[in-house]
C-alpha cells in the first residue's frame, strides 16, 4: 500500500482526533482540589434582607452560627438583583469583620462604631452614650429648637412652620421609612425636606 506525505498527515489526525473524542465522550472522575477543612456555611442559619447602601433595595442572604456573621451573598431568588451586587453591595461583610494582616484571622473591624457616641462642645474626644441617653438627647433638641422658633403666622398669613430644622434623607430608606419620615417632618412643622437622590 502506497501513503503518500498528505495521506499519511490525514490518517495521522483522523486517529488523532478520534483518540480526542472517545476521551470527551466517556465519564471520567472530577479533577477537584482537596478543601483545606470543612465548608464555611455549614450549619449557618440563612437570613433575607436587603442591602444598606441605597435605595435600589437588592437582596441579600446573610448568614450566621451563634449570632456570628459568617457570610453575606446577593439573593438569586430576589426580584431586583437576581443574586447580583454591585461593589458596594458585594463589600458589606467589611463592615462587620475584617482580616487580620499578621495572623490572617477574622477579627471584628476595629473601626466598627458599635454604640452611640457624643463629642461635647469645647471637647475633642468621642464618648459612649447609651442609646436611651441617645434617643432622650435627639427628641430634647428637637423639641427645644422647634418650641423657640416655631411660627404659626407670617405677614397675617397662617403657615405653621419651623425653618431652625431641616431632613437630609438617605437613599438607603425604603419606601415606607420615607413615608414616616415624610409624616413626622411635616408634623413638626420642617419645610427644608431635601433627599441625596436629587443632590
Amino acid at each position: 500500500m502506497d501513503v503518500t506525505r498528505r495521506g499519511f498527515l490525514q490518517i495521522t489526525g483522523a486517529a488523532f482526533m478520534t483518540s480526542v473524542m472517545y476521551e470527551f465522550a466517556g465519564q471520567t472522575a472530577a479533577m477537584a482540589a482537596e478543601s483545606g477543612g470543612a465548608y464555611k456555611l455549614v450549619d449557618t442559619q440563612e437570613t433575607t434582607t436587603i442591602c444598606c447602601y441605597c435605595s435600589g433595595g437588592c437582596g441579600t442572604i446573610v448568614s450566621t452560627r451563634n449570632g456570628e456573621l459568617i457570610n453575606i451573598e446577593g439573593d438569586p431568588d430576589h426580584v431586583i438583583n437576581r443574586g447580583g451586587l454591585c461593589s458596594k453591595g458585594s463589600s458589606q461583610f467589611g463592615v462587620n469583620s475584617v482580616y487580620d494582616d499578621k495572623t490572617g484571622e477574622r477579627i471584628i473591624n476595629p473601626n466598627r462604631v458599635q454604640k452611640p457616641m457624643v463629642r461635647r462642645a469645647g471637647k475633642s474626644e468621642w464618648e459612649e452614650i447609651s442609646w436611651d441617653e441617645a434617643f432622650d438627647e435627639i427628641a430634647g433638641r428637637i423639641k427645644k429648637t422647634r418650641d423657640e422658633n416655631y411660627e404659626e403666622t407670617a405677614d397675617g398669613v397662617t403657615v405653621n412652620r419651623c425653618e431652625a430644622i431641616a431632613s437630609f434623607g438617605a437613599a438607603a430608606l425604603d419606601n415606607e421609612e420615607g413615608y414616616a419620615l415624610q409624616k413626622l417632618c411635616r408634623a413638626l412643622g420642617m419645610t427644608y425636606i431635601e433627599h441625596q437622590a436629587r443632590i
